[in-house]
């Protein structure tokens, strides 16, 4: 059965539900397939060729249709990228040249000449006045006949998709592992879960839902579906009222609330009703977000249900009228007359907030006694703790240095990000040490005893996906923090984006930095040949969108460090836009080929923060001449309009900086914990498989695994993370 969810699992899993229809003689159909999935970076695996092979060609045919259309998106090949240049990368002119040229075109052009003479008398020139600058001179087709064939060459990228189970199975399985993470989403992976939720409301769900986030919009689907809410605290209910809204259930960002129908005002009131009437002491939470609350009773009317009482009483502390002492406000209290030891009594009954206090604690402990009631807390409750939260505070305390003038860097969960300098005190080694011994030996506890772990050394060094935010959505995208290698002689990035209203100008640079992360030079609209590489011309419209490269010959750039980064000119904003997405490819020089070849493609992400100014990564040259990609999904203020690479270019190295030289908690650590206990432990050589099951981790899974293999690749790499 086909349904219309299943590009869902294509995207998340890397799987084709199982193909279902007559049977037939669909070989040359399915190795039809197969060549198509391979010119845009794709193959089927051995099993799923063999099942295509047995169907009729219709059935292949119609399979191959709705996976092409799924793929093509997933790389970036759904739309057309044009370049301003036509025979980019070659032919691209000197800055200097191209703007004269520009301006003589625009003074032989009757409709421009008096106006550009005014400009000149004046001594500046507008260059979005000039009739040549800034849109495609020539259509799509003329450029591709410009252009030689791709010669294939073994470091192509190709994804192997695999054979999944029946469409609904593949469908509840994918429900209940986002539903079920215990890590945040990032917004489109809460996207589809919200669609998947509703398919699955009546279906099986998960033991547990440990993200607030998440349990939002699971509610949301129930609600719809007539079955009960899955409820914990007080912010629940608000987290419900903000999805039904279509609002922020984050609750970063304010929402308009909406009146709702009756039967949803019940089943609301009457969910408050039963948490506070189970744990009296959650009314605390109402003074978080008390504004909201207050909205959210003029909604609610609960004084139009008696027979709710505790619901009420969570409005009349959002007004002022009932005292609910929070356990933030009597901690601080505690602090402040520099009790640290009754402080950290009173934080064991929220294990999360006490962990996440442990840095301020123990600064703030004067004396051995208090430190070591702070240790001695930490170790007592955590196994109360949940998994995310020990891995960041592990994280936290491994680069905690013993001295001060490090930076600091802030990134909020929109990857808004800043830095500054940290001028916090040391925390006391010997505590910092125990704690962390504590917090390795709580995460070896909690992870499965594994039979037989192969590994793939290509994932060692990808970071742990503490929060789904940390990683943008898109093909071969890894966590802020990971570094992976990066193979080939030439390195083109290329942006897309297409406005919805406004006349919008994206614009692609490139910042190349030295060891000391002072400027080399930078590539961009205004410096169109440098260091090794070319940019393909400035867009300065995209009403039907529009596209900009850079390509950079790895061993002719100067620097140790490239920063590419999409600066927003003028117009509409990364989460405005009708569409916006980066992306970079790698390839030999004797390959040629168009401008965006899709199987060159090593990674495509979506661009949907805010701010003015993307940094998806950073590409660095180690001391063995190697370049490797350090990722950042990373977004600046900047400013209203007219962003440039020049202006925000201490802002950057700074920042890159910050970001390079903290370490990040990898796979490498938590594959270590997990070796101690396992009976076999493989490196994967790329080639042999082994016979029986297998717990896989790798960037790739492999063909021919035992099906009861349990297989962890970047897609579902949250599975690592303990509960």
């Amino acid at each position: 059965m086909v349904h219309r969810l299943d590009p869902l699992v294509i995207r998340h899993t890397h799987r084709i539900p199982f193909p279902t229809g007559p049977v037939g003689d669909g070989g040359v159909a399915a190795l039809q397939f197969d060549a198509a999935l391979m010119s845009v970076g794709f193959k089927l695996s051995a099993e799923l060729l063999e099942r295509l092979s047995g169907l009729s060609e219709g059935t292949v045919v119609d399979t191959a249709v709705r996976t092409l259309g799924t793929v093509r998106e997933m790389v970036g090949d759904h739309v057309r990228h044009n370049v301003y240049f036509i025979d980019f990368p070659a032919n691209v002119p000197d800055t200097f040249d191209f703007w004269m040229r520009c301006i003589a075109e625009a003074l032989a052009d009757d409709r421009t000449r008096a106006g550009t003479v005014e400009q000149l008398s004046a001594g500046v020139v507008n260059l979005l006045t000039l009739p040549s600058y800034g849109n495609y001179r020539h259509p799509y087709a003329e450029m591709l006949a410009h252009h030689d064939e791709l010669i294939a060459a073994a470091g192509d990228r190709m994804t192997v998709l695999h054979l999944g189970g029946a469409s609904d199975d593949e469908l509840a399985a994918l429900y209940l592992a986002l539903a079920g993470s215990s890590t945040p989403l990032g917004e489109d992976g809460l996207r589809d879960l919200r669609d998947l939720a509703g398919h699955c409301a009546d279906g099986p769900q998960p033991a547990e839902i440990p993200v607030r986030e998440n349990r939002a919009v699971v509610n949301q689907a129930r609600l719809t579906a007539g079955v009960g809410l899955l409820l914990g605290t007080v912010t629940d209910v608000l987290r419900l009222a903000c999805a039904l809204a279509g609002g922020d259930v984050t609750l970063q960002e304010p929402t308009r609330l909406r009146a709702l129908p009756r039967a949803v005002r019940r089943a609301l009131l009457a969910g408050l009703d039963a948490v506070v009437a189970d744990a009296p002491a959650k009314l605390a939470d109402v003074h978080a977000h008390r504004e909201m609350w207050k909205r959210l009773g003029e909604r609610l009317h609960p004084h139009e249900y008696p027979q709710w009482p505790h619901a009420a009483d969570v409005f009349a502390v959002a007004r002022g009228e009932k005292a609910a002492r929070s356990l933030d406000g009597r901690t601080e209290e505690l602090l402040a007359m520099g009790d640290v030891t009754g402080a950290v009594e009173l934080l064991k009954a929220a294990p999360g907030k006490l962990f996440r206090s442990l840095d301020r604690l123990l600064r703030a402990a004067g004396t051995q006694d208090e430190r070591d009631a702070v240790v001695a807390a930490a170790e007592q409750v955590a196994p109360s703790v949940s998994g995310p939260v020990v891995l960041s505070v592990r994280q936290h305390l491994h680069n905690r240095a013993e001295a001060t003038g490090e930076l600091r860097v802030f990134v909020n969960r929109a990857g808004r990000a800043w830095v500054t300098d940290d001028t916090r005190p040391p925390v006391p080694a010997p505590e910092r040490k125990r704690l962390i011994a504590a917090l390795d030996a709580e995460l070896r506890r909690r992870l499965p005893a594994e039979d037989h772990l192969l590994i793939d050394p290509d994932v060692l060094d990808v970071a742990l996906p503490l929060s789904g935010k940390a990683t943008a959505s898109g093909l071969g995208v890894l966590p802020r923090g990971s570094v992976s290698p990066v193979d080939g002689e030439l390195l083109r990035f290329f942006v897309y984006w297409k406005q919805t209203e406004r006349t919008t100008d994206f614009d692609l640079s490139a910042l190349l930095l030295n060891a000391d992360y002072a400027t080399v030079s930078w590539l961009s609209y205004t410096n169109l040949r440098d260091a090794g590489g070319e940019h393909s011309g400035d867009i300065t419209d995209a009403p039907d969108g529009a596209s900009e490269f850079i390509n950079l010959r790895l061993g002719a750039v100067r620097g140790t460090c490239i920063v590419p980064q999409v600066n927003i000119f003028s117009g509409e904003g990364f989460e405005e836009v009708e569409e916006s997405f980066f992306g970079f490819m790698l390839r030999e020089t004797e390959q040629k080929g168009r401008p965006f070849e899709p199987r060159t493609v090593r990674m495509k992400s979506e661009l949907r923060g805010p701010g003015r100014v993307a940094l998806p990564l950073a590409f660095l040259r180690g001391t063995d001449g190697r370049w490797r990609a350090k990722w950042l999904h990373l977004y600046l203020k900047g400013t209203p309009a007219s962003n440039r690479v020049e202006g925000n270019r201490v802002t950057v190295a700074t920042l890159v900086r910050g970001i390079v030289e903290r370490e990040q908690l990898t796979v490498r650590y938590l594959t270590g914990l997990m070796a101690v206990d396992a009976t076999t432990v493989t490196v994967w050589d790329g080639k042999t498989v082994p016979a029986g099951p297998v717990t896989y981790i790798g960037l790739e899974r492999p063909d021919g695994l035992h099906p009861a293999s349990r297989i962890v690749t970047p897609e579902n790499l949250r599975d690592l993370i303990p509960a």
